[in-house]
């Protein structure tokens, strides 16, 4: 994490990316730049920079070395959503630089908020405004995405992809998500596959090792199939989850249909020494340019790369973004399409800016 300035300033490298990115970047903007106006001695720049599908057509890199030399010297990174179905690889692969920057800065904490504003936004009957208040943590440098820019044989007759565990990554993962949970309601569930997979039996050898410095932390040890059935049972006894990459993935995604979906799903991806701050969703492209798109998963993740900055000041302004998505959220008709609702991008950044006033 950077060190505070005396100032308070922050550069913040921002990469609007592709689809519906930028209309989601621009309402996130606009919030963000408005809370900091509001909060004294606190001042970001913030600069754009290309990357993803369309930059991969233009210039035959979806991260140029530029990009990737603008991120690591700022103090933290603003991502909008990256990538296009119908722009690949020659092997077919999508392109993925938004995991790219994951395994360069090594930033191995993938935190998935989610949280339940309304009881409308939720498929579940009988849950509150507040009752769904969950984290999961995804190992995101490691785990079943391990393997996945190996070469493989187009002719192949089997291709096999590798599940790595490491004791030095899991050590620091696990650090990470009992810190986190101090901070919240001292509940850490470790989701894994133990009873088949013996990299899930160290990874889970490694967690009651260094459970044991955390003894104030209560805990459990929860399978992967099991974590998935009691998401959906009983979402509000869990607090924080920590979990390896492919397992995270699937469930960060399964927790956002809990709370409304990915639109409405902020997350960060935090290293020791840079962080990246996007929503879970996607590109969306049979929603670029109608002017629809869900801007709330924006916003928030804007709100936690604030909260991640060093300093009382960034940490005020990211609660006031918080507390103004808690009262735009609670009008039920404040809605975009995906959540039912027939506001346009537009119309719920504008409530948010009065929220903040």
């Amino acid at each position: 994490m950077p060190s505070p300035q005396s100032q308070d300033r922050f550069q913040i490298a921002v990469l609007p990316g592709d689809g519906i990115g930028p209309e989601v970047m621009a309402s996130a903007r606009e919030v963000l730049l408005a809370a900091v106006d509001r909060t004294p001695n606190l001042t970001l720049e913030c600069t754009d920079y290309s990357a993803g599908a369309e930059e991969f057509q233009r210039s035959g890199d979806p991260l140029p070395a530029s990009v990737q030399d603008a991120c690591r010297q700022a103090d933290a990174v603003l991502l909008g959503a990256m990538g296009l179905p119908h722009i690949r690889w020659p092997n077919g692969r999508e392109l993925t630089p938004q995991i790219d920057l994951r395994e360069i800065f090594q930033l191995y904490q993938g935190i998935r908020p989610a949280r339940l504003y309304h009881e409308a936004d939720c498929p579940l009957k009988g849950c509150g405004a507040g009752e769904i208040d969950l984290v999961i943590v995804r190992e995101s440098t490691e785990g079943l995405f391990s393997s996945r820019l190996q070469p493989t044989d187009a002719n192949a007759d089997s291709v096999e992809d590798r599940l790595l565990v490491t004791r030095a990554r899991s050590e620091q993962l696990f650090h990470a998500a009992f810190r986190l949970a101090r901070q919240r309601r001292n509940h850490l569930t470790l989701v894994d596959k133990a009873n088949v997979l013996p990299s899930m039996v160290f990874f889970r050898r490694i967690f009651d090792e260094i459970s044991e410095q955390y003894p104030d932390v209560a805990t459990e040890r929860v399978y992967v199939d099991a974590a998935s059935l009691f998401l959906i049972r009983r979402p509000q006894d869990f607090d924080v989850l920590v979990t390896e990459n492919m397992f995270g993935d699937i469930l960060s995604d399964q927790a956002a249909a809990l709370v409304g979906g990915m639109g409405m799903a902020p997350s960060a991806d935090i290293g020791d020494d840079l962080a990246v701050f996007q929503p879970c969703h996607g590109t969306a492209p049979d929603l670029i340019g109608q002017g629809i798109a869900n801007p709330v998963a924006m916003v928030l993740s804007a709100a936690m790369m604030l909260e991640w900055l060093p300093g009382t000041a960034s940490q005020q302004a990211g609660a006031a973004i918080r507390q103004a998505v808690e009262r735009v959220l609670q009008d039920p008709r404040l809605r975009t399409p995906d959540l039912g609702g027939n506001c346009s991008t537009s119309r719920i950044t504008a409530a948010l800016l009065d929220a903040l006033g």
